[in-house]
């Protein structure tokens, strides 16, 4: 860890100090946001808005070393238009949410698209952040390659944090080369038939790169050469093959059928064991080989949803709520984790002016 001197900052990043210093000195809660795309996924206590949309640019890429440096503020269309002319892309298929969607919101939300389970998850690719705390000191942890620290693995703690820790205002994150070949090989069938076909394919070693099913069939998405994919559309043989770009696109940024749900309905994420048996309630569509898990109901499921999450070894999310006091977004932790967590926000957030309740109500 080291600090960053004041006479060393930009004017953008003084301007975020100045802001938390003076919220700090009055107790006051900050909204720390950027481009906005993503504040459906939390509530939280209002707070006086610190945006960070005008600390941007990307800071260093070498393309070579396959690490990229960008302040929070820069737009992910720029970072993959950056990428994209040196044949290189972001392996954990950020969802976008939005043209004003952020680096510095993609990491603090932590999500990952179709790939994750495939090439790693958005914290499996954060090499180190520059971070704020509440005393308004400018912190920088880890660095441009893949390192133990002492202590915590800050870099990678504040992935999915959603802000509650400090505002983030700079992040290296490793990237991939551009697949160069895909294609996604199609099966009808019903989600028992699919299920089962994803467990086998998992444990094979076919190029997979995402798969996903519902009541129409099964897609299952290969990426690398040509000969691999063609080898096996050959010994796989499904009953149909081709681009299907545009449906990964759309189960990326939830922008499925499926997956927008109307007014008065719930929209529930199960993260949970691939070979978990499925839930009471029929899911909409299997994401992650099974493992990430959409589905929609009325008010009034979340007891027995969080409680079949948990017996199959994950945890649910409600992405959209039915009504307003419907259950709160995240599971509450059991009281060791809960601890642990309220002990890590005093120590970057002592007096708890960042995002307060972004999470719990107890946070």
């Amino acid at each position: 860890m080291s600090d960053v001197q004041v006479d060393d900052m930009a004017p953008s990043l003084a301007r975020i100090v100045d802001a938390v210093k003076s919220a700090e000195a009055d107790e006051r809660a900050l909204d720390v946001v950027g481009g906005g795309t993503k504040s459906f996924l939390a509530s939280g206590v209002p707070g006086e808005r610190l945006s960070t949309v005008d600390h941007c640019g990307i800071v260093s890429y070498e393309p070579t070393e396959l690490v990229i440096t960008a302040r929070a503020g820069t737009l992910l269309t720029d970072i993959d238009a950056a990428l994209n002319e040196r044949g290189q892309m972001l392996g954990f298929e950020p969802p976008r949410f939005g043209a004003a969607s952020t680096i510095g919101g993609v990491i603090g939300a932590g999500l990952s698209g179709p790939a994750r389970p495939y090439r790693g998850s958005a914290r499996d690719f954060v090499l180190g952040v520059e971070l704020i705390n509440g005393h308004g000191q400018v912190l920088k942890f880890g660095g441009q390659v893949m390192k133990n620290v002492a202590g915590y693995d800050v870099s990678r703690l504040v992935t999915g944090a959603f802000g509650t820790l400090g505002v983030l205002t700079e992040v290296s994150l490793r990237v991939v080369p551009r697949v160069t070949h895909e294609s996604t090989l199609r099966w009808g069938g019903d989600t028992t038939q699919s299920s089962e076909r994803m467990r086998d394919l998992s444990r094979s070693p076919w190029p997979v790169t995402a798969m996903a099913c519902d009541q129409d069939g099964l897609r299952v998405r290969m990426s690398g050469s040509m000969e691999a994919i063609e080898d096996a559309r050959k010994r796989l043989n499904p009953e149909s093959d081709g681009d299907d770009s545009q449906f990964w696109a759309q189960l990326r940024d939830l922008q499925l059928e499926q997956l927008q749900p109307a007014n008065g309905v719930s929209l529930w994420r199960l993260s949970v064991a691939p070979a978990a048996p499925e839930f009471e309630i029929p899911v909409d569509l299997f994401d992650w080989g099974g493992a990430q898990r959409w589905l929609t109901t009325s008010a009034g499921f979340a007891e027995q949803i969080r409680a079949y999450a948990l017996v199959s070894g994950g945890h649910a999310t409600c992405i959209k709520r039915a009504t307003d006091d419907e259950a709160a977004t995240f599971s509450t932790p059991e009281k060791t984790l809960m601890q642990l967590m309220q002990r890590v926000k005093a120590s970057f957030d002592p007096t708890g002016i960042f995002n307060p309740q972004r999470y719990y109500s107890w946070m």
